[in-house]
């Protein structure tokens, strides 16, 4: 990561959020003057990197130039009210990117099976389809391959903040899928937990999946968190947001648990 902050000012920063470069629906500058509106001390405005095989969720090699380019005109115009990096969240199945970031998100949105993908996040649809036809309906043996691919995200990625880690629960809501408090969804988060954090790598704590509707609490769940805090592992709040109302979502609310 190109720069460093004081862990007084972590509330004050919301490092992960989309534009209409990708998948958001905002521009960047957008999106800064809603930051600078909230009191951020700093904001990243990121893009996902570029999947070929679902191209509208990604940035694509043509825009990537431009994104960045754009950035570096938003640093300058709004140098005297916030500082603003350009990041990347880099998805495992991306294997090159044409610009230089200030940062990089790493995280994990696809199983892979030789040249096809299935989502993980896409809509809970497609997920019970991915489990079903890639472990036989099996979500505890879904979730050790979600978490041992996981658990190279920093080696893969050269990511500075570890993203969304337990993305698999998005659609799991009261365990309606399967049940977290499992021994063998227990074992598969730890064992990813004790390889990531020898990397000293921050955590998301991720509110976006609340300002879309999909959970109470952010990434990661509270046995998740907990694990990683007790592990010596360290946090950074993230917003996650696709559109500018949602900058540094509840950031007050959950700021505690940095």
């Amino acid at each position: 990561m190109s720069f460093a902050f004081d862990k007084k000012d972590l509330p004050f920063i919301d490092l992960h959020m989309h534009t209409n470069y990708c998948d958001g629906k905002d521009a960047p500058e957008q999106m800064v003057l809603s930051a600078v509106g909230k009191g951020l001390k700093v904001v990243g405005i990121t893009c996902h990197s570029y999947t070929h095989f679902e191209e509208g969720c990604s940035i694509t090699p043509q825009n990537e130039l431009a994104f960045i380019e754009e950035i570096k005109r938003l640093k300058e115009k709004y140098l005297d009210k916030i500082k603003v990096l350009c990041g990347i969240e880099w998805d495992l199945c991306t294997t090159s990117s044409v610009g230089e970031y200030d940062y990089i998100i790493g995280s994990m949105h696809y199983y892979r099976r030789g040249n096809k993908y299935f989502p993980v996040d896409k809509s809970k649809k497609d997920f019970i389809e991915s489990v079903n036809t890639l472990f036989n309906g099996d979500y505890y043996l879904a979730s050790e391959e979600y978490y041992q691919n996981v658990a190279n995200i920093v080696e893969s990625t050269n990511c500075d903040i570890i993203g969304h880690l337990d993305l698999i629960t998005k659609f799991n809501i009261d365990n309606n899928l399967f049940d977290e408090n499992d021994p063998r969804y227990i074992s598969a988060y730890k064992k990813a937990v004790d390889t990531l954090v020898k990397f000293d790598k921050p955590f998301e704590i991720n509110t976006g999946v609340i300002s879309r509707g999909y959970r109470l609490a952010p990434y990661p769940s509270k046995q998740v968190y907990d694990y990683i805090k007790k592990k010596g592992g360290k946090f950074i709040l993230s917003s996650d947001s696709h559109s500018k109302e949602n900058v540094a979502f509840e950031f007050d609310k959950w700021k505690e648990l940095l």
